[in-house]
């Protein structure tokens, strides 16, 4: 498959990491649905791509939105060939805070925003890419995972975050097996600091500390190698059940 020819539903594509994807896929000449809860910012990112883009407001955690959202996507776009799954919540908290232990119901949150929404989405895209044409490698879509390397070297106070996160990295094969019969991949990208709008909020100070953490290259990732790193899967077959690191050879430590 050529990322022109991408039929991309980005979930989280309202801002970072997702709407760099968004950006790319169309700068190269094919088609994104951004799916988000963000209405005002979601309804800005997809008019500024241009008529090859689209906003469907979707809560991930909804499984008969997230279904009427694909929908809605293939209609607009003639079809879905690519899925990637950027919506999510960061979930931080300890175990035992200072206020009490982590309530249930906030780990629940989590895992259904992130684990739970990123299963739905991806189930339901499968469902409408079985169907489609399949390219001369047999080839039906792509689904990919945003997992992180918190899903290895998780901090303190990730225990929720990671626990998703792992998830999303242990799941990818079995659906990559799954669908393999559909011509349909899995793939999971773990990043690891990235400059994202949740880095805009923190100090220029703590942003360098972050960045000198990081072996090589010493800065923040920029979400437009996460997107690079989206085109170069979408177009390599044998690139299948994985999760790659984008990390710049980074490994967290405990706090």
């Amino acid at each position: 498959m050529k990322i022109q020819e991408a039929r991309a539903v980005v979930t989280g594509g309202a801002s970072g990491l997702g709407n760099a994807v968004a950006q790319y896929v169309v700068a190269q000449g094919g088609k994104a649905v951004i799916l988000d809860v963000q209405e005002g910012s979601g309804r800005a990112a997809a008019t500024a791509l241009g008529p090859n883009a689209r906003f469907v407001r979707c809560d991930v955690t909804s499984e008969a939105e997230v279904n009427a959202a694909m929908d809605s996507a293939r209609e607009f776009m003639g079809g879905i060939n690519l899925l990637v799954n950027c919506a999510g919540v960061v979930g931080a908290g300890r175990v035992l805070g200072k206020s009490g232990p982590m309530s249930g119901d906030f780990f629940a949150k989590v895992v259904h925003i992130n684990l739970i929404g990123t299963f739905l989405c991806d189930k339901a895209a499968a469902n409408l890419m079985q169907h489609n044409t399949p390219s001369a490698d047999g080839e039906r879509g792509l689904l990919v995972h945003t997992s992180s390397v918190a899903a290895f070297e998780g901090q303190i106070g990730q225990a929720a975050y990671s626990a998703t996160k792992a998830g999303l990295a242990g799941m990818t094969l079995p659906i990559a097996r799954e669908l393999s019969r559909f011509g349909i991949r899995c793939v999971s990208i773990a990043p690891g600091i990235f400059h994202t709008p949740m880095m805009d909020a923190m100090t220029p100070e703590l942003q360098a500390s972050l960045a000198s953490q990081i072996p090589f290259p010493q800065r923040l990732g920029k979400p437009a190698e996460f997107a690079q790193l989206v085109g170069s899967i979408f177009e390599i077959p044998m690139l299948n059940g994985e999760t790659i690191r984008l990390d710049g050879a980074i490994r967290m430590q405990p706090k």
